[in-house]
């Protein structure tokens, strides 16, 4: 992407937009050129991107277990509040986890079987 050319957002079925109002820089946010953003889909499998994924719903889960730890051993260094949404937030990524494998059985199964 060229220094005074504007990032193009790509969506599949949509013709390209014009990102206007750019993003406030993040270092959750990238914005890609389509070229770029290719290449970096090609670079990793579905395997490595699960793998990814699990790797973060497991450091959630142990987080929460350790402010847990902290919250009995230690009460006036934690918020109860921050545990409560930790907690929360590990409960869906766990939910969300169990769903995707779900779907993948069941769509591997789906692909299986022979009508």
């Amino acid at each position: 992407m060229k220094i005074n050319e504007k990032p193009v957002l790509q969506m599949q079925g949509f013709e390209s937009v014009k990102n206007t109002n750019p993003l406030p820089a993040s270092p959750h946010v990238n914005i890609l050129s389509g070229a770029e953003e290719n290449q970096r889909l090609k670079e990793k499998s579905f395997g490595e991107y699960l793998s990814e994924a699990f790797g973060a719903m497991n450091k959630q889960q142990t987080d929460v277990a350790s402010l847990e730890r902290q919250l009995i051993t230690d009460p006036d260094s934690v918020d109860i509040h921050d545990v409560t949404t930790a907690m929360a937030k590990a409960q869906m990524s766990m939910t969300l986890a169990k769903t995707v494998v779900d779907r993948i059985v069941t769509g591997w199964n789906e692909i299986t079987t022979t009508r």
